[in-house]
């Protein structure tokens, strides 16, 4: 047995002892390594001798390893001679040799016996020294006893330029070394305590200390610390914080509205500029749901995209849609909404992005009405010119009035001879409030240049009080007076009638004027026409024979068109019997004639046959009245015959028509029908029996020869208002309307219908005409078109972004200033393709865009990418352009614009760079003009790829380019049409 030595009462072993055996009095439960067998158990070791009693946790503080179990610790049990306690397992802890008296393992309770085994001392100095981690032990006073291989290599010392000296001298934070060494001083264990420690290459290397202490008893022995290199670690967060922080300070100052929302749909967070857009505080938006301030009526349609989004059919969408304010009032916002996926591709939340689009959709809102406006004055007046009575013109006028002032009711009214305004036309009007109102006027017949009145609400009107009760039960909010002028006279007045109060605008009321011009032309030229129809009758029946005759048969006059007739002077037959004329078979008409003009009938359009002079017999339509004289008396009849040969050949003629048209009708492929005034069939092809699926029943369907009628978004359409029932109530035809008929069998067949009343040769309706052509085969040839170019739309779009995507992280990537550079022009150039590629797919004709969309499009993309002070202004005359050049001048605005960013404007001072597209007679002016001192094409052709790029392009589009200076001025001149330009660059002023 090895003697132990003792120093101030603590038992030691000396300091080449290199192996100790503890002997514990209670089992302790640690693993060990049974040496003769090789395996790892647990369990506790007892020796026969119970007068020591030393803790595991003494016995691991032995060893200098922290008791945080994530680390080391080492354990053995060899087999103990006989005499240690007769092969019971004993367990051995290694200790180098070197660590002399700090190396004491044992506290005030002693111990009895050591051994010593250099093979465990080589096998811990191996442990400690070559240990991944960085190990180094340290004295009360903050001296390094001992570091290992893995500590030096971390700071770069050698062994004798480390260990002996102070460990403050190594920390860069004074503070920090100091409050380590008093949590160890107070026996606190100190864990990842992150410090800044100097290399010796002076270099700052961040650690993660953890560090306890070693004691005898109240003896502090040395510490003991594991130093962790987090050097990279707290790079990548100070980056990620500072990420973090510029994503945040973005998010908030965004110009566009951000919101994170879950899968249930409520708001975990809001950007500032979503709660100004809607009025709220962030308080009062966190915890509700995405859908509370949508307007009801969009609210479905965006729950049921977000519902896809988070069962992840879709990664994100895209849709317009109203938000109600705080304060009520409703705002439009496009929102795009992207999901976030969790490391295993579950969704987490979405970030919404919206934008405020009211602007626009109130520009919109505008162009719409004024384009309706303009399409109901348009209609009006094509109705004006195919009008023949006042009558034909009200309902065109009342639709153009409720059309046009977007109005809920309407009414005309004329002066009538008395001077008061009497309703002519009017749409839900009663007629309580009719006879309230009618003959008032805010104009007497001789106001000069009455102008409309206009009542934005008739609650505060200054009306007479029986007036205002009438308005009030009709429950009109606004009204609007517009008169009736033709040639500076007042003819009466339109009314629009609105629902809900009104503020009407300039242009509405010039709408109201212009419908009342018209309106006023209208009468007037129907008034004109009627007379001149009066005056044409007169005229055309000096043509017919007129002929006069008393009571008893005798002629009493006759006039030229009886002379042409007949053949006869009139001094051959005056004072003769009209029997003159009458062959023998027709002699017992005239007695019947005459005795119902005694009874003060009208004999009309009676038709029979006459003798001429020279015997041919002609046929005619006699209309025959009584002529009575001052007193009233019957005294004898007014006879005008008409000649009627050509009418009975061409009614022969019209049959023979109809039995052609029959059989052209029965031959066309188009299903063909035709009804009556009332809508009743009165004829059918082969082609419509096809497409209906049955054979209607002439006399009995009615409006159409279909089983069932459908619209083409599915829902029933009654026969009575399908587009033949329309065009026959109103008398136009009806066109652009597409329906889907059902056959019996339930099969549906689209059709484009084409109704047009039919008229007889006084305008009235007399039946109508419907073609029924199908356009099964169109709409599949449409859906697959339409689908084949969203695909392909789809496939550019992303090829093109993806294109740019990589230029992008290959210019920030790029360690060559010239390669970035050129993959940087290389990612924009790229953008601005993918500009014109959309402004090409958006664009409803096949062959051309629109400039200004085109230039609107290249500029929006163009702006994210120049500085902030940088203010672009782009302008386009409303041309077309052909699609071929679209690509080409989408790089020449490129090219352009960023030469005049680069030369034309200064990093802090604002500059405008403006760009524009002119039509010029036959050519087309595209300008960029910027702020800068210009340049000399000629100088610097050779040194600018940009320019020659320019060059070449505007020779793609048979242009040329000039530049000018005073102002700085690049101009590319084209034409959409070959041959207009050569390719041509050169020097001048513009």
């Amino acid at each position: 047995m090895v003697p132990l030595a003792a120093r101030d009462g603590v038992p030691s072993l000396p300091s080449d002892t290199g192996v100790f055996c503890v002997i514990a009095q209670r089992t302790a439960m640690v693993r060990h390594r049974d040496v003769r067998s090789g395996a790892i158990t647990r369990g506790g070791t007892r020796c026969g001798n119970d007068r020591l009693n030393i803790s595991q946790r003494d016995m691991e503080n032995s060893l200098g390893l922290i008791e945080d179990r994530d680390f080391w610790e080492l354990f053995l049990a060899p087999n103990i001679p006989d005499r240690l306690g007769g092969g019971q397992y004993m367990k051995q802890l290694f200790f180098p040799d070197d660590l002399g008296e700090a190396g004491s393992l044992l506290d005030e309770r002693g111990c009895e016996f050591q051994v010593s085994d250099p093979v465990l001392t080589n096998e811990f100095e191996d442990f400690f020294e070559n240990a991944a981690l960085a190990l180094h032990l340290v004295g009360k006073d903050g001296t390094i006893l001992r570091a290992n291989r893995a500590e030096l290599e971390m700071l770069g010392y050698r062994a004798e330029e480390y260990v002996g000296r102070n460990i403050r001298e190594f920390h860069a934070d004074s503070e920090a070394i100091e409050d380590i060494l008093n949590r160890l001083a107070r026996r606190e264990q100190v864990q990842h305590y992150r410090a800044r420690l100097r290399a010796k290459n002076g270099s700052i290397r961040w650690v993660e200390i953890t560090s306890n202490v070693r004691a005898a008893g109240d003896r502090f022995l040395n510490t003991r610390c594991i130093t962790i290199d987090v050097t990279e670690k707290v790079k990548a967060q100070e980056l990620v914080l500072e990420q973090e922080q510029r994503l945040a300070i973005t998010y908030e100052n965004a110009g566009t509205g951000i919101v994170e929302a879950d899968a249930e749909g409520q708001l975990l967070r809001v950007n500032s500029h979503l709660c100004k857009l809607l009025g709220y505080t962030p308080e009062e938006l966190i915890g509700r749901s995405i859908f509370d301030c949508t307007f009801p009526a969009d609210a479905e349609a965006d729950r049921e995209k977000y519902r896809r989004q988070v069962a992840g059919e879709i990664d994100s969408y895209t849709m317009e849609k109203r938000f109600v304010c705080k304060n009520g009032s409703i705002v439009w916002a496009v929102v795009n909404s992207s999901s976030v996926h969790d490391g295993n591709g579950q969704f987490r939340y979405a970030v919404r992005v919206q934008h405020d689009i009211s602007g626009r959709k109130r520009i919109e809102a505008a162009l719409a009405e004024r384009a309706e406006q303009q399409a109901a004055i348009h209609q009006f007046t094509e109705m004006l010119q195919h009008a023949r009575t006042r009558e034909d013109m009200y309902e065109p006028a009342l639709d153009a009035i409720q059309r046009a002032l977007q109005c809920q009711r309407a009414s005309i009214l004329l002066l009538d001879n008395n001077g008061h305004m009497k309703f002519e036309a009017w749409r839900g009007l009663s007629d309580t409030y009719r006879l309230a109102v009618e003959g008032h006027s805010p104009w007497s017949t001789e106001s000069q240049n009455p102008q409309p009145i206009c009542v934005g609400d008739t609650e505060k009107a200054d009306f007479p009080e029986q007036l205002k009760q009438a308005i009030r039960a009709e429950r009109i909010r606004a009204v609007c007076f517009v008169p009736i002028m033709e040639g500076g006279r007042l003819l009466g007045k339109f009314m629009a009638y609105f629902d809900q109060p009104q503020n009407y605008s300039e242009e509405q009321i010039e709408v109201a004027r212009n419908i009342a011009r018209q309106l006023g032309f209208g009468i007037e030229r129907i008034k004109g026409e009627n007379a001149a129809q009066r005056l044409a009758a007169i005229v055309e029946s000096s043509h017919d024979a007129i002929v006069s005759k008393d009571l008893n048969g005798i002629i009493l006059t006759w006039n030229r068109g009886a002379e042409r007739l007949f053949g006869y002077s009139a001094s051959e037959v005056v004072g003769k019997p009209i029997t003159i004329i009458i062959p023998q078979d027709r002699l017992p008409e005239e007695p019947l004639i005459l005795g119902r003009i005694r009874n003060g009938e009208l004999v009309d359009h009676f038709e029979t046959i006459r003798r001429r002079k020279d015997g041919s017999l002609v046929d005619i339509s006699l209309t025959i009245s009584p002529v009575r004289d001052a007193t009233g008396r019957i005294v004898g009849a007014s006879k005008i015959a008409r000649d009627i040969t050509e009418q009975k050949i061409a009614e022969a003629e019209v049959r023979d028509s109809q039995r052609h048209l029959q059989d052209l009708l029965a031959a066309i492929p188009a299903a063909i029908y035709t009804t009556d005034q009332h809508g009743k069939i009165t004829y059918f092809n082969e082609a419509a029996v096809h497409l209906a699926g049955r054979t209607p029943e002439i006399g009995s369907d009615q409006w159409c020869v279909t089983w069932k009628l459908y619209w083409p978004d599915g829902t029933p359409l009654p026969h009575d208002e399908c587009p033949m029932a329309v065009s026959l109530r109103e008398g136009r035809p009806v066109r652009g309307v597409e329906a889907i008929a059902e056959r019996p069998d339930g099969t549906r067949i689209p059709f484009i219908p084409y109704p047009t009343p039919m008229r007889d040769a006084a305008g009235k309706i007399i039946g109508g005409i419907n073609m029924l052509v199908d356009v099964s085969e169109r709409k599949q040839a449409e859906t697959q078109q339409r689908v084949l170019l969203n695909e392909l739309n789809h496939r550019v779009k992303n090829n093109m972004m993806m294109l740019k995507s990589l230029l992008s992280v290959a210019a920030r990537e790029s360690q060559n200033s010239e390669a970035r550079k050129t993959l940087e022009e290389a990612s924009k150039r790229v953008a601005t393709m993918a500009a014109a590629q959309r402004v090409l797919y958006d664009t409803p004709d096949a062959s051309n865009f629109s400039a200004p969309l085109f230039l609107e499009a290249i500029c929006d993309t163009a702006k994210p990418m120049f500085p902030a002070n940088i203010q672009l202004v782009c302008s386009a005359d409303p041309i077309q352009l052909p699609n071929d050049i679209a690509m080409p001048l989408a790089l020449i605005i490129n090219e352009l614009l960023i030469n005049a960013v680069k030369h034309g404007s200064t990093a802090t001072a604002s500059a405008t760079i403006r760009v524009g597209i002119r039509q010029n007679g036959r050519k087309q002016v595209l300008t960029v003009e910027d702020e800068g001192p210009g340049f000399d094409l000629g100088a610097v052709r050779h040194s600018s790829s940009g320019l020659r790029l320019v060059e070449g392009l505007a020779g793609q589009i048979r242009g040329t380019l000039e530049v000018a200076r005073d102002p700085s001025r690049c101009v590319v001149i084209f034409s959409q049409a070959p041959g207009e330009n050569g390719i041509e660059v050169k020097n001048g002023n513009i």
